[in-house]
């Protein structure tokens, strides 16, 4: 067998993350376009990460130059699988954390969570006038919804699937290859089942919350689930009656006195990465078709019981039975008190403050290509660069004086392969930033460092009144 010519390395972590992926690139350009475009994707710049600014070039007239035009062909025409790198991407990162002392836990939650792009145009791969949430309003643009892994250690992006609009199929919304948003998004769950990624929960906002066929899926799947229901949820009620868990929640209000006299709210501790804790009220909602001795629960959480503050208050629903239910010997599902649904939903919170944000950063919205196999084949690339974050944290030297841990010598292979001589370099510990693409080591880490810095709570204990 004819031995694999070497390509020009990345910079120390990143050519031992990217050399774990070489066996799925047939050809020497694939493995050199995929170093390359890792390193763009992580670089700090002032540019949105084009390709051409992926590749250093100028944004017009820099298209031309081969640097980009390799990456435009490793994008759109290259025979490579993204669904085989992110198998690939999901192993390491379960093997890097496995053998951490933060292994993944099945405390965790499974995020599911939709991010909309502007994009013009017509001949576009899912591109079309929707609601783009990212934006807060209705415009021309492609959707994704996703899965992500979180729990108050880690988070990483597990899979993810474009929303196509009904009018890029000839049958519309009948189209038998039609998917709504929740469709996709239950798909993805059981994808995960499937796969045995372990998690304690779904979680989701009130779109998902509130849609009766996607609770229903995830039931059937057997799968725990705390997502959000809007403030204005209600169920038919006799006038006069509570009607609504904002209703049991104004109810509950009134009989609050103090900390001391809460009433039927409970007391949670949320602790946060940083140290800091924070005191939150919980009720249990009994009334209507919610109930500690339902099928489902619904559960409202708020830092202050007596004025409900709207941006501090949470509305939720969960199919996770209570402690010493009925359900609880009936089903799979493990019972969970109201300190630990505050603290699934709490997990979403860290994501939407901190995910959208490191996906912006690299450039998730930023292709410039248009079928649908080259924007999977982006968003992956982009994933990659993501997780490539949390497996570089892992490696990160104890101390100053330790060197970065690497497996390999990339810079000698390359000189060896290619007959040019290489100057050796050494990334040291703390990955300072050296000459070049070294850079995007370091942007690793500041990433890291902001999502670290927005952690979740570790937990959500009772506390007695």
């Amino acid at each position: 067998m004819t031995k694999r010519l070497s390509v020009s390395p990345a910079p120390g972590p990143l050519e031992d993350f990217s050399a774990r992926f070489d066996d799925l690139f047939r050809a020497r350009a694939q493995r050199e376009s995929f170093r390359r475009y890792l390193e763009g994707l992580l670089l700090p710049a002032e540019r949105n990460k084009t390709l051409t600014a992926l590749a250093n070039t100028e944004p017009l007239k820099g298209a031309q130059r081969k640097e980009a035009q390799s990456l435009q062909w490793f994008l759109s025409e290259s025979g490579w699988d993204p669904r085989e790198v992110n198998e690939r991407r999901l192993e390491l990162l379960f093997a890097e954390q496995s053998a951490s002392a933060a292994p993944p836990s099945e405390k965790g939650v499974l995020v599911i969570d939709e991010h909309g792009d502007r994009k013009w145009g017509k001949r576009t791969a899912h591109v079309g006038r929707q609601w783009l949430a990212n934006i807060g309003k209705t415009d021309s643009g492609v959707v994704s919804v996703s899965s992500l892994l979180a729990d108050e250690k880690i988070y990483w992006p597990v899979n993810f699937e474009p929303y196509t609009p009904a009018h890029h199929f000839d049958g519309g919304k009948n189209d038998p290859r039609f998917r709504t948003k929740l469709k996709i998004a239950a798909q993805l769950v059981e994808q995960a089942v499937e796969e045995g990624i372990p998690f304690r929960a779904v979680v989701a906002d009130s779109f998902y919350g509130e849609d009766e066929g996607f609770k229903r899926s995830l039931s059937e799947l057997g799968v725990g689930y705390v997502m959000a229901l809007k403030p204005s949820h209600a169920w038919w009620h006799k006038v006069g009656e509570i009607g609504s868990p904002y209703e049991a929640a104004l109810a509950a209000s009134e009989a609050w006195e103090d900390e001391r006299h809460p009433g039927d709210w409970m007391k949670v501790v949320r602790r946060f990465r940083d140290g800091d804790e924070e005191a939150w009220w919980a009720l249990e909602v009994d009334v209507g078709p919610y109930g500690p001795q339902r099928e489902r629960r619904a559960v409202v959480a708020t830092t202050d019981p007596k004025e409900l503050p709207e941006k501090a208050t949470w509305y939720v629903v969960s199919n996770l039975p209570a402690p010493g239910s009925e359900r609880t010997k009936e089903g799979e599902l493990e019972a969970a008190e109201l300190a630990e649904i505050v603290r699934l939903y709490g997990l979403r919170m860290w994501v939407e403050q901190s995910y959208k944000h490191v996906k912006h950063v690299l450039g998730w919205s930023d292709y410039q290509v248009r079928s649908d196999l080259a924007i999977r084949r982006h968003w992956q690339l982009v994933c990659c660069a993501f997780s490539f974050c949390w497996w570089a944290y892992a490696r990160l030297p104890a101390s100053l004086d330790e060197p970065a841990k690497t497996e390999n010598d990339p810079l000698a292979d390359y000189s060896k392969g290619r007959g040019k001589k290489a100057a050796p370099g050494i990334l040291a510990g703390g990955l300072e930033v050296g000459k070049g693409v070294v850079g995007a080591l370091c942007h690793a880490e500041a990433i890291l460092e902001g999502i670290l810095r927005d952690a979740p709570t570790t937990g959500a204990k009772k506390s007695a009144a």
